[in-house]
């Protein structure tokens, strides 16, 4: 059940009064499910570390799994990220908005708590129009996707909300997701580029994009 201070939304766009109810729960460090190209995503302002925390506990996860930033556009990298590769911006071009989340090295002055990050960021531009008008209303977001530690990813809100239930104050509903896998994730933070989850993307399509080759889990680096 859900409390009611919980709004569900049915959209597949957002209006200017989504937009307010949506900014007026971020602003005050309260949860979203949202959809996303991939599968719906819990979420909340990522400048609060509260709400950051809040996220992660509803997840029952620690602070050693922190979660991406999703942004409005590929410009954001640079608001957001210091050191970025070549060959990471190629990676932005072909793929955003995507299913592909990149981890940089994070602005020394950002000053975001996500988690035990060592200094990373990871950030994903999603193709998803009514996300991509919030996030271009409310600035970055910290998203992960809107299921329990171990359980499947949600790719319905009826999924996502016998998971969080009231936990979460507004569920931004678009209908099933159209894919059902998690973005491919390619650190970009400690020199040559490496495969952490394979995704959406395929290895040959990502090397392909980024021009150097791509590591694989278990290559590399000891």
């Amino acid at each position: 059940m859900m409390s009611s201070e919980t709004i569900r939304r049915a959209t597949t766009s957002l209006n200017a009064d989504d937009l307010a109810d949506a900014r007026s729960a971020l602003a005050q460090g309260r949860l979203l499910v949202v959809p996303t190209d991939t599968v719906y995503g819990i979420g909340c302002d990522a400048a609060n570390p509260d709400a950051v925390a809040a996220v992660l506990a509803a997840k029952g996860r620690g602070r050693q799994m922190p979660p991406p930033v999703l942004v409005a556009s590929i410009d954001a990298i640079d608001s957001l990220c210091v050191d970025v590769p070549d060959y990471a911006r190629a990676l932005a071009r072909a793929f955003w908005p995507g299913g592909l989340t990149l981890i940089l090295r994070a602005r020394p002055d950002l000053g975001w708590d996500l988690g035990e990050t060592g200094g990373t960021i990871g950030v994903r531009m999603p193709d998803q129009g009514a996300l991509l008008d919030l996030l271009a209303d409310v600035g970055p977001m910290a998203v992960t996707s809107a299921n329990l530690t171990g359980q499947p990813p949600a790719t319905t809100v009826d999924q996502a909300i016998s998971s969080f239930g009231d936990a979460v104050s507004l569920y931004l509903d678009a209908g099933p997701t159209v894919g059902s896998t998690a973005s491919s994730i390619v650190d970009c933070a400690h020199g040559a580029p490496r495969v952490l989850r394979m995704g959406t993307i395929s290895l040959a399509d990502l090397s392909e994009a980024a021009g150097v080759a791509i590591e694989t889990p278990g290559e590399g680096r000891a």
